[in-house]
């Protein structure tokens, strides 16, 4: 009797001490989760403080410069449209978008058609035009190289407040009374051309000269520099390098590299960089790299400038040379002359503000 008592103790203590066993491991099961949760934001928040601390020093070591903000007219979102300093992670594309055929046949005539139809309208009324940087004056013995000084465009302004900067690329011009008259009028004006003999050349307080040429790419780094007959560099590669990230007009006549260089700054999103564009085409052939048959060839230069059109560069003034051939892809058709001067201005940049 009394071992069976003791026995009967002994098993109500082993099961106390067992239930006593699984209370522990359970406290210390739910402190353990508890403890997890609650440190685990804290810990994040830990992480984002210094990523915001990481950023806000960064921010600080960027060098402070006097930037020109560009503000689209009638902008939904209300934001800078532009700021001074190009986004660096902006996508890079690879090919133009190809407008649509004119028609189902792919004629030449019908795409001659559109296109000339294209650079011979203006899209946009300017009231002040200026023509070889000359208000109210015209000389004959010069292209008619024209910008739009309206008020509600940037370049006025600019002007004014002797905040204006001009590029101008060329090969080997004579005439640089657009260039000198800029610089006289309060542009700083860089002008490129891989004909002058010195590698810089400042003239006067505002003009310099460039021993450049812009080209669609830049030179194959594998090629010592000093094997290449000229220096070429993508215009991007010249903004980046000489520390600008805005021009408020670029004037260029590069006898038929405009195309591929019209390209190059679309697809790189230089473009957005520039306040009005001057440019002289050329169409007695296809221009360098342009290939396809003549159709595709007009079809590809209509689609250029129906790219500028998409960023809101609106064309406000065109100029027949009648001096030049009149010739359309090697052929005298269309009444079309193998030159033109086409003038567009940037609707975006239309208020500034410094900062």
């Amino acid at each position: 009797m009394l071992g069976r008592e003791v026995r009967l103790r002994w098993k109500t203590c082993a099961l106390r001490l067992v239930t006593l066993c699984l209370v522990v491991l359970l406290c210390t099961h739910f402190t353990a989760e508890l403890r997890r949760k609650t440190w685990a934001p804290a810990r994040l928040l830990v992480k984002v403080e210094s990523n915001d601390k990481e950023q806000s020093k960064k921010s600080e070591d960027l060098p402070s410069k006097r930037q020109v903000i560009y503000v689209r007219r009638g902008s939904s979102k209300g934001g800078n449209l532009a700021t001074g300093k190009r986004d660096s992670k902006k996508s890079i594309r690879w090919h133009i978008d190809l407008q649509p055929w004119a028609t189902f046949s792919h004629s030449l005539d019908s795409e001659a058609t559109r296109f000339l139809h294209y650079i011979t309208t203006s899209q946009i009324l300017c009231s002040n035009r200026m023509k070889n940087g000359l208000i109210g004056q015209s000389l004959e013995t010069v292209k008619p190289w024209t910008v739009c000084l309206d008020d509600k465009f940037s370049l006025v302004h600019q002007i004014r407040n002797k905040q204006c900067r001009v590029y101008s690329l060329g090969l080997g011009e004579d005439d640089n009374n657009f260039e000198v008259n800029m610089a006289i009028g309060g542009c700083d004006v860089h002008r490129f051309d891989p004909s002058i003999t010195s590698a810089h050349v400042h003239e006067g307080e505002r003009l310099w000269h460039h021993r450049l040429s812009v080209d669609w790419r830049d030179p194959n780094p594998a090629i010592a520099t000093h094997k290449l007959h000229i220096s070429t560099k993508k215009l991007g590669t010249i903004l980046n390098e000489f520390g600008h990230w805005k021009i408020d007009v670029l004037k260029a006549d590069m006898e038929s590299a405009e195309w591929k260089i019209l390209e190059n700054l679309i697809l790189e999103g230089i473009v957005e960089q520039i306040g009005q564009l001057v440019l002289e085409i050329h169409l007695h052939w296809p221009g360098f790299e342009v290939g396809g048959n003549d159709s595709s060839v007009v079809r590809y230069w209509y689609s250029l400038f129906k790219e500028l059109e998409r960023k809101d560069f609106k064309l406000f003034y065109t100029y027949k040379d009648y001096s030049k051939p009149q010739i359309f892809l090697k052929k005298e058709i269309f009444n079309a002359s193998s030159c033109y001067i086409l003038s567009w201005v940037n609707t975006r940049w239309t208020q500034y503000q410094t900062v």
